[in-house]
């Protein structure tokens, strides 16, 4: 193991702005940070930003700021990321809470989704914080509630934040361009039936109403399909039934969750799916709309032209609510979300630093070179 002293292997261009980063990271990994209860770690944020003498602001349990020469006619850029988590699950054979560096690797929960990614970002706030000739403004909002999607996270923020122009997400996709994300919709639903004795040939099965509706869930194609992002994608996730073994049950209720394309609205989605079933459906708060950045846009034109690759991703983020032009990118990688021993490589936080701080710079260069 090595310790939080030694870790930083100098691969950085910006060497101090990464140490002080994976620091951080360590710091935030210890600190429980589920959905709605992350307190603790938006004061360590804070207290990171004030240290760099940032002004911050927050609202709840987010915390956001502006450079420090920001002028009102430029553009303004927003960098976010999310410092909440999931809860960890029952298969960790690490401690969630420790941030154990091995062969390195930083484990802890958080630590790749999206806590590399968060600290990279504002890593590149602080880089870009003091210049006095930047072509636009930044601000930096590291976000709560993202897993779940709470009505206490990014959206309640952003009509604070002023006109944006477009935004870098920060989630885990290797450093490549996410210029696509699926939307998501949760719905639950319920079959009703009649209770009856299970020995006798009584009652309506409610489960057995599910079945078919949960059928054409698995089966249903919808007509219009994206050619960029592919299908409307719906799956039935959980279900439940029945009061012990020998009751009919009298209701059924499933889950199912709906990633979006951008070919519908998601009141069209659920107008189709309740024309098709006969249970009850109701669509969770917190739908996520389907998101998409043109391939023209000068950070993609800057991205591709460093050698970063595009391509669609099907989870859903804080993207969702942003109905600005928004580009998903970050260190780590989207397969080790939610994992247990989640972690996330060192050399992966050196090179989203030096990669966000590069596609800022490039993107000027593209700007004055190619005002349209």
């Amino acid at each position: 193991m090595i310790s939080a002293l030694t870790d930083y292997t100098g691969k950085s261009a910006h060497g101090d702005l990464s140490h002080q980063a994976i620091l951080l990271l360590k710091k935030l990994i210890s600190i429980p940070s589920p959905s709605g209860d992350e307190f603790e770690t938006a004061d360590i944020i804070q207290a990171y930003l004030e240290n760099y003498d940032i002004t911050t602001h927050r609202l709840h349990n987010n915390v956001w700021a502006f450079n420090r020469y920001f002028d009102k006619s430029k553009p303004t850029i927003l960098l976010n990321s999310h410092h909440d988590t999931v809860k960890p699950n029952g298969a960790y054979t690490k401690n969630p809470y420790f941030a154990q560096v091995t062969d390195g690797k930083l484990y802890g929960l958080g630590s790749n989704d999206a806590g590399g990614c968060l600290v990279s970002l504002m890593a590149t706030f602080v880089h870009f914080y003091n210049e006095k000739d930047l072509c636009y403004n930044l601000c930096l909002v590291a976000s709560a509630e993202e897993e779940n999607s709470g009505k206490h996270g990014l959206s309640e923020v952003l009509p604070h934040l002023g006109d944006l122009s477009f935004a870098i997400v920060g989630e885990p996709t290797q450093m490549q361009m996410a210029t696509a994300e699926m939307g998501n919709m949760v719905l639950d639903c319920t079959c009703y039936g009649v209770a009856g004795h299970a020995a006798r040939n009584e009652g309506t099965n409610a489960l057995y109403k599910a079945l078919t509706d949960i059928q054409w869930f698995a089966s249903y194609h919808f007509p219009k399909q994206s050619a960029f992002m592919g299908p409307v994608k719906m799956t039935v996730t959980q279900i439940n039934a029945g009061m012990q073994h020998n009751i009919i049950p009298h209701e059924c209720h499933f889950t199912v969750d709906v990633r979006l394309s951008d070919c519908y609205q998601p009141n069209e989605v659920l107008a189709i799916i309740k024309q098709n079933t006969t249970c009850s459906v109701c669509a969770r708060e917190g739908i996520l709309t389907a998101s998409c950045i043109d391939s023209i846009h000068p950070i993609v034109r800057t991205g591709a032209a460093m050698g970063l690759r595009s391509y669609v991703s099907p989870t859903s983020s804080d993207q969702g609510w942003l109905s600005i032009p928004s580009l998903k990118i970050g260190p780590g990688d989207s397969a080790r979300s939610h994992m247990a021993d989640e972690y996330i490589y060192l050399d992966e936080i050196h090179q989203g630093i030096d990669t966000y701080i590069n596609l800022l710079n490039g993107m000027i260069y593209c700007l004055v070179n190619n005002p349209a």
